[in-house]
């Protein structure tokens, strides 16, 4: 099944494509699912968000945390995963972990019984996640990595020039769509078949247009890429995309 081929899984609403030469489901919720392997990655869940920009007097809705946790519940609930890789940026800033309610952090205690839980460290929340797998104690479940070698593929945070065949967040991807004169831009993932940005996966993180500059260079051609709707990933391609 090659990039170009890419079906539906009519049950979940999943892009099926090959990715370096492996099976790999993108879902709706902006998980990817590595069925050979048994592993989810989700990016970016920037979980206390909220709560940050709380504390700088723009009141959000502060349910953030909890909504993000609870679509990665029911993925794994779904997927019933041995390895859980969260690809960096999983907490918004470095105090994050301290504003975490005692619930939420319950529910990540939750999601590293019975499985590996891979914590991959992102710009954001490297020097929380540092802290929170130190000498003063574990505050939270599973393992610290810079980055995961799964089959031919490496999970990390950042897109890396040198090792093209990756899975990787940071740059939030979203795919605009003008029709009309109306326009609608959604999160999603965006590859060439070897490299793999997913979309963030957190209630409040933004999104950066997939054909802005900072994508330029990552990609073999002009890539696909798969927009998220309700039910469904729409695979669209680069062609007919708007830039904002």
């Amino acid at each position: 099944m090659s990039l170009r081929q890419g079906r539906h899984c009519e049950r979940s609403g999943a892009l099926l494509i090959e990715l370096a030469s492996q099976d790999a489901a993108l879902r709706p919720s902006g998980a990817l699912w590595l069925a050979e392997f048994g592993v989810l990655a989700v990016g970016d869940l920037h979980l206390e968000k909220g709560s940050h920009y709380a504390a700088r007097g723009q009141l959000l809705p502060p349910f953030d945390t909890a909504d993000t946790l609870a679509r990665l519940e029911a993925e794994v609930e779904a997927l019933s995963p041995r390895v859980v890789v969260l690809l960096g940026d999983s907490f918004h800033d470095r105090r994050a972990l301290d504003r975490l309610s005692g619930a939420d952090a319950g529910r990540i205690a939750a999601l590293g019984q019975g499985r590996s839980l891979i914590w991959i460290v992102g710009n954001h929340d490297e020097e929380g996640l540092e802290a929170a797998f130190g000498t003063g104690g574990r505050r939270l479940p599973g393992e610290l990595a810079a980055e995961l070698p799964v089959g031919a593929l490496t999970l990390r945070h950042e897109p890396s020039a040198s090792a093209p065949s990756e899975v990787c967040g940071h740059l939030h991807p979203c795919a605009k769509v003008v029709r009309a004169g109306r326009s609608v831009r959604r999160r999603a993932f965006v590859t060439d078949g070897l490299r793999l940005i997913l979309p963030a996966f957190g209630a409040y993180a933004g999104g950066l247009n997939v054909r802005d500059v900072a994508f330029d260079g990552l990609f073999t051609g002009a890539p696909l890429v798969g927009a998220l709707g309700d039910r469904r990933v729409y695979a669209l391609p680069f062609g007919a995309l708007s830039g904002d």
